[in-house]
């Protein structure tokens, strides 16, 4: 068999992930003088035993590798570009209690058993475990909102979430997710409104946009966030002129409002709904 080159092996390990086992390089015909003449000319770095990488791999996956562990829970929906109530302030890890490595002092780390089995070669979690740790470690509104924001973004759907044996409080989560909600905040409003009894129909069309919710016939409430500036804003003064002259009642509220100020928010939603401005004229 020809001896690889240092390039031929990066290149190889590049394809493959960038961060990866050496078991996988022997497999496709890499020898360990290859590996060793690789890490010696820096093509390839040794992150740690059985474990290479290309010099600029991720240096997440590095990390995890290093550590033994497997990105997971909203640290990984951060990753997927999930939505997560904020940035966590330590990162979450999966351990599986077997593998070797030293574990990382800072991070959450999460022992429980994965729902789908992990490779040996696992860096990320797959989408199902970070949605199951997820349930279990974020609080219901939160996890409904990351939940929600993978079934948006169709890394998952309803249909095959609900081929796995979740646990209650997933179980809870899949009961009264939709992929309807394109941003996390208007997640929180079915949950916070459904003592109401109205419907709440999120991200429809109305007079050529889409609007956050629409409660009932006609109140609608739209949810800015950092972006509504500039001709972002300019357009939105202009949609909600044409819904009130179109005879819906608009209240327009800040992601700080939404998430800080709920009280403020829901008491203007209750005085709307007590004068009828709900309902079709």
């Amino acid at each position: 068999m020809r001896a690889r080159t240092d390039l031929e092996v990066a290149a190889m390990a590049t394809r493959l992930g960038g961060v990866i086992r050496v078991a996988r390089l022997a497999e496709r015909g890499v020898g360990r003088r290859a590996i060793e003449a690789a890490v010696a000319s820096g093509v390839l770095t040794r992150v740690r035993r059985g474990w290479v990488a290309v010099p600029g791999a991720d240096p997440v996956l590095v990390a995890a590798a290093r550590a033994g562990v497997v990105v997971t829970c909203v640290s990984q929906a951060k990753r997927l570009r999930l939505w997560v109530h904020e940035d966590p302030v330590r990162f979450h890890v999966g351990v599986d209690p077997r593998r070797s490595g030293e574990r990382p002092d800072r991070a959450h780390i999460h022992w429980s058993a994965p729902l789908i089995p992990r490779s040996p070669d696992a860096l990320e979690d797959p989408i199902e475990n970070v949605l199951a740790i997820v349930a279990e470690c974020e609080p219901y509104e939160q996890a409904l909102a990351t939940w929600e924001s993978a079934l948006n973004q169709s890394l998952v759907t309803l249909d095959g979430l609900a081929r796995y044996p979740w646990r209650p409080s997933a179980r809870r989560l899949l009961a009264d997710a939709t992929p309807f909600a394109d941003a996390g905040i208007e997640t929180y409003l079915r949950p916070r409104l459904r003592w109401l009894r109205l419907p709440i129909r999120a991200q429809i069309w109305i007079a050529g946009h889409r609007v956050d919710a629409l409660i009932g016939d006609r109140l609608v409430l739209q949810i800015d966030g950092a972006s509504h500036v500039g001709d972002q804003r300019s357009e939105d003064i202009r949609h909600d002129a044409k819904l009130r002259l179109m005879g819906y009642h608009v209240i327009r509220i800040s992601y700080t409002q939404m998430m800080f100020e709920w009280a403020t928010v829901q008491d203007l939603i209750m005085r709307a709904v007590a004068q009828g401005l709900h309902l079709a004229a």
